[in-house]
């Protein structure tokens, strides 16, 4: 009777271990299989675009219109500062640019007044020319009379008198010839410095429609500074790490909170190096969020960083000073999730699984 329980009880032992070698095998098979065609790591986490919202201007906090984990769309007015500083530099701009264009307009009138007046000295110089030209015309004929009354009066045929008036007609003709010239030389110096004073008038103008310019331009920016009193949202997402508060003193550059894009997600994961060799962009994976165990994410691989996650770190590793250990590098692998199967319950920095179909 004992010889027949310990029988039994052998063939329950060897059933056992049959059954649990078997399922061993199967097991060992099944993840030798699984292991040639996939590649898995639980050091992943879901990424998502956090957007810093930094004021361009300093300035005390009016107006908050925003809370924490609040969805705001693009173009949303989130914080409003003090503007009346910044107003106040518009109007100063403005006036500006109306003085530089006042400019521009009396530089106007004035090249124009210097240019009839070059033309006006032009004109003149050309009539001394004239004027040149009949005193050389009467010196000739008062000469030639002179001449003539000289050799009359040699033979007594005209009076002394007559002599002399022609001698005084001769003086006089070319005493108006020399003062035509003059006046000619007079009239060709007024004419250049007023042509001169028209080219200065121009560059005048030149001058102050490009001060004008530059009013313009800080006109413009002026009331782009007057814009960023105003901080916009630049994208749609959630507001999230609120640190402002109304009557707040904030600078430029300074940190107010953080916008997180709740459209656009994506895994990053950190495969072993050792894990890459049959890894490629398009391949599929299976994504297995932590939060949601019951609920399995498909997408596929992007791409693979150019770089281990170590170099990109404060302090890389340096293999050339110390001892060296050999450590397995991880790489950051982008994995983008298929839309039909996107969840917005995601957030970023939820840990994942993920499963890369190699094949």
């Amino acid at each position: 009777m004992e010889k027949e329980k310990k029988q039994k009880k052998n063939k329950v032992f060897a059933t056992v271990l049959i059954v649990i070698v078997s399922v061993g095998l199967i097991f060992g098979v099944y993840k030798y299989i699984h292991g040639q065609n996939h590649e898995e790591t639980d050091d992943a986490q879901v990424e998502a675009n956090i957007s810093p919202i930094i004021p361009k201007v300093s300035g005390y906090v009016t107006k908050v219109l925003v809370e924490d984990n609040q969805t705001v769309k693009a173009g949303d007015t989130l914080v409003v500062l003090d503007d009346r500083d910044l107003a106040i530099k518009v109007l100063q701009a403005e006036s500006a640019l109306e003085t530089a264009k006042a400019n521009v307009s009396s530089s106007g009138a004035g090249y124009e007044t210097a240019q009839q007046t070059a033309l006006s000295s032009s004109f003149n110089a050309q009539a001394a020319e004239g004027n040149i030209e009949l005193a050389r015309v009467r010196l000739r004929r008062a000469e030639s009379d002179f001449k003539r009354y000289e050799e009359l009066l040699k033979t007594n045929s005209i009076t002394r008198q007559q002599y002399e008036q022609a001698e005084a007609e001769r003086d006089a003709a070319a005493k108006q010839l020399e003062v035509a010239e003059r006046q000619r030389e007079a009239l060709l110096r007024e004419s250049s410095a007023r042509r001169s004073q028209s080219t200065v008038s121009q560059r005048n103008i030149s001058l102050a429609q490009t001060v004008v310019k530059e009013r313009e331009a800080d006109l413009a920016f002026a009331k782009l500074q007057l814009s960023y009193a105003y901080i916009i949202s630049p994208a749609n997402g959630v507001i999230s790490r609120k640190n402002i508060q109304v009557g707040q003193l904030v600078q430029a550059g300074q940190s107010l909170f953080a916008l997180v894009d709740e459209r656009d997600k994506w895994v990053v994961a950190n495969f072993k190096e050792t894990q890459l060799e049959k890894m490629k962009a398009g391949q599929k994976v299976e994504i297995s969020v932590d939060a949601f165990p019951d609920e399995t994410f498909t997408g596929k691989i992007e791409s693979i960083s150019p770089a281990t996650g170590a170099k990109f770190s404060l302090l890389p590793p340096d293999n050339a000073s110390g001892n060296f250990v050999k450590v397995v590098q991880r790489v950051p692998v982008k994995i983008v999730l298929e839309k039909t199967v996107h969840n917005n319950s995601l957030r970023a920095g939820m840990n994942v699984m993920v499963d890369v179909h190699l094949n």
